[in-house]
């Protein structure tokens, strides 16, 4: 056991990096409960971020949140800090997400250096440069995928991405006619400073968010997507094993793991969810690129032209919760 000093512990600069973590539509839905000596942290779920429309089930909750966990668990690594990680430790609080124990159990060495990744990981939805991503870096993103119990499988074969092009334009045209759902996509747009959501100009917020409310766009969206996954220089499927909350919380663990080794190699990445959010298409897309296990994140991988400010966050003060 590393005989570091607990007595140096911050839990604020732990969650400081976990809080970095991908959320669907940035809704950033977790809470943290700090233990009175600092050395357990609890991740909750607020709920009251929950997308109803867009994420019925709370699946890209769980993962957005088992993103959060690992970021958690790349701080104390960089900090030299073991831990244990329990998921759902308490069946009668299925909002206790997870408890980490930090300063007993296990350092995980190899995670020590990721958390400079998760300050400059972005997600990128724009075209990517025509570069390939290395054999071996795709073998990275795999390894990393599997080492959080995790199958990352890769897409090259033009018949598969011309699935991948069909499935993403039916789930944009499904989305965008659903009046609720746009409603609840509008909700989340927000300018910067908000520290939340979709970030759009102050000005013309107003404007964008009564757009997407009364308009269908399905079509010129699909359009866009369309062209974003024919042109990007790897696709590939994350899957996992079962889809309950734990598989759930470990698939945002492995995703997290994989972008923030991409991010060390200059790799960003961004999502083509639509067709594993529609319950009608997830099983169409699991037979079409014959998934390995059960369809929970679709990326598109490649080598970003810019660098893209932060999106904004929370205050840490604000995503901590008094004990019960």
């Amino acid at each position: 056991m590393n005989s570091h000093n607990t007595d140096t512990l911050d839990p604020v600069a732990l969650l400081n990096c976990a809080v970095l973590a991908p959320s669907s539509h940035n809704t950033q839905p977790w809470l943290f409960r700090v233990s009175e000596d600092g050395r357990t942290i609890e991740l909750l779920a607020d709920v009251q971020r929950a997308l109803p429309i867009n994420d019925p089930d709370n699946r890209e909750l769980h993962i957005s949140c088992g993103c959060a966990l690992f970021n958690l668990r790349v701080a104390a690594a960089d900090t030299g800090f073991e831990r244990v990680c329990t998921l759902l430790p308490d069946s009668d609080r299925p909002e206790l997400l997870a408890r980490v124990q930090i300063g007993t159990g296990t350092l995980e060495p190899k995670l020590a250096g990721l958390g400079e990744a998760a300050i400059h990981r972005r997600t990128w939805r724009n075209r990517f440069k025509s570069e390939p991503l290395p054999d071996a870096l795709q073998l990275q993103l795999c390894d990393a995928a599997e080492a959080e119990g995790g199958r990352l499988q890769l897409l090259p074969e033009p018949e598969l991405r011309s699935q991948v092009v069909e499935l993403v334009k039916q789930g944009d045209g499904l989305q965008w006619q659903d009046e609720a759902w746009r409603e609840e996509l509008a909700h989340w747009m927000h300018p910067g400073r908000s520290g939340d959501g979709l970030t759009v100009p102050r000005l013309v917020a107003p404007l964008v968010r009564g757009v997407v409310r009364r308009f269908d766009m399905g079509r010129s969206v699909g359009s866009q997507d369309s062209l974003l996954v024919e042109e990007s220089p790897l696709l590939a499927l994350l899957t996992s094993p079962g889809d309950t909350p734990q598989d759930w919380l470990k698939t945002g663990q492995a995703l997290q793991r994989l972008l923030l080794v991409a991010q060390q190699q200059g790799v960003q990445a961004s999502y083509l969810n639509q067709p594993i959010q529609l319950a009608q298409l997830r099983p169409v897309l699991e037979k079409a690129l014959a998934a390995q296990g059960h369809a929970q994140i679709l990326l598109r991988l490649g080598y970003p032209d810019d660098r893209l400010p932060a999106s904004p966050r929370r205050p840490v003060d604000d995503v901590i919760v008094d004990q019960p």
